[in-house]
């Protein structure tokens, strides 16, 4: 069995399961549900009740050059008025240099996906067209499915990697750094 086929398995009849098909229906260019949502939800599985690391919001990067923040504001209360008892953050990854200073402007969202701070939390999920699973795991899947905590290559030295990287360790001890 493969990763991506794993991946799957763990995150059907969760609440990314449900929450997909309403994501998908936004239409939002070039979408990917990802970070702590899908990693959160996998190492629960992984590692059972005693991880304390549960879906505090669901992170929806998608790119469109000429969009807007209205864009991002009308699908966020899209889904929360569907799923009120959710938290919802929407960002185009084409405007991220403006509303993050000091930041390189993204070229997809693939690109903003992979410039996230860790290895296990740079996984993106989605439905195509036709409903089926596709997969963007640009550093693979190994780090998720043994609880390491490892920063992506562009975030080695940064601090904000090592405190949330911190934070995990105190939710989930089964989690290590890599």
């Amino acid at each position: 069995m493969n990763s991506n086929t794993s991946l799957h398995m763990i995150l059907t009849d969760t609440l990314i399961d449900t929450v997909l098909p309403a994501i998908a229906q936004l239409n939002l260019p070039n979408w990917w549900l990802a970070g702590g949502a899908v990693r959160n939800t996998v190492w629960r599985s992984i590692f059972g009740e005693h991880c304390g690391l549960g879906i505090k919001d669901f992170d929806i990067a998608f790119f469109d050059i000429e969009g807007n923040r209205s864009q991002e504001l009308t699908a966020k209360a899209n889904l929360t008025e569907q799923f009120p008892l959710e938290q919802f953050d929407v960002k185009n990854q084409a405007s991220f240099a403006r509303w993050r200073l000091g930041h390189r402007p993204y070229t997809s969202t693939e690109d903003g996906i992979t410039d996230w701070l860790h290895t296990a939390t740079a996984v993106g999920v989605r439905l195509d067209a036709q409903g089926q699973w596709q997969f963007f795991t640009p550093y693979g899947l190994d780090d998720l499915f043994s609880g390491i905590i490892r920063p992506t290559p562009a975030h080695i030295h940064n601090i904000d990697a090592h405190n949330k990287a911190s934070g995990f360790l105190e939710k989930c001890p089964y989690l290590r750094l890599g």
